[in-house]
């Protein structure tokens, strides 16, 4: 049984059908990426999948059953989220606002354990961030922002994550150190990724599957050595590329 499901999945926004008919399957111990130009597509089917934007037509499955059917709460316990843009609405420290991934964890008016304290200063550390629970979020950069934003989804702990962009203000080093942290932890059982990223080269190292979105209906998915191919990608990115083989892998530059 797939971890998360699309039956007949069609999306549209201001007229214009995003994808049409989509029926994947992510299953349990996959890296998926999802990739396509800028507004084909990519932030509005992360919603969808995530149950926080209805369908235009088509269904989404959560372990079988309609998404929506699904109480809020419980579905964030099995499905976790890093938005593109994250505004915190109120000052907050780091720690407290890694804790808020624990919140679905929680009944009604209880208050986070010493077990997730230590829970969330493991991941922070994961994140390079060790040190900095007690800094305000104000004072940080904005690759340090993205991984405090990185770490509360760890917290949360959701089987399933959709992330979209999250190399985001990241240098190179980190971009490297956080998704291999992310990719590893689809070992885990039950455990499922998607990644919405723009570096072609960053999917192909370490996602195993992709949906490619052109923006006009049109969707590829699949293994991404099956898919990834240069007149593909020189279609959904509507430039020429280069394609270098460097005997581990493929890469694609901008010709």
């Amino acid at each position: 049984m797939a971890l998360l499901e699309t039956h007949k999945l069609t999306l549209a926004v201001a007229g214009r059908t995003l994808c049409k008919n989509l029926n994947v399957a992510f299953n349990e111990g996959e890296n998926w990426a999802l990739l396509g130009a800028n507004g084909s597509g990519k932030t509005t089917l992360v919603h969808t999948l995530a149950g926080l934007r209805p369908a235009d037509d088509g269904r989404v499955l959560l372990d079988a059953e309609d998404i929506h059917a699904c109480p809020p709460r419980l579905r964030a316990r099995r499905v976790g989220v890093l938005f593109q843009d994250y505004e915190a609405a109120f000052p907050a420290t780091v720690m407290e606002t890694v804790l808020t991934g624990r919140h679905p964890h929680l009944d009604r008016w209880e208050w986070e354990s010493e077990q997730d304290v230590q829970r969330a200063e493991r991941a922070l550390a994961a994140m390079g961030l060790a040190g900095f629970s007690q800094r305000p979020l104000t004072t940080l950069s904005g690759g340090e922002r993205r991984r405090v934003e990185i770490a509360t989804l760890l917290v949360q702990d959701a089987p399933l994550c959709l992330m979209d962009e999250p190399t985001n203000h990241l240098d190179l080093r980190h971009q490297a150190q956080v998704l291999r942290l992310l990719a590893e932890r689809a070992t885990r059982p039950g455990n499922m990724n998607l990644f919405v990223l723009h570096d072609v080269n960053l999917a192909a190292r370490y996602c195993s599957h992709g949906v490619l979105l052109f923006g006009n209906g049109e969707c590829i998915h699949g293994r991404l050595a099956e898919i990834l191919d240069r007149s593909v990608l020189e279609r959904l990115y509507h430039c020429p590329l280069r394609e270098i083989d460097a005997g581990e892998g493929r890469y694609y530059l901008p010709a």
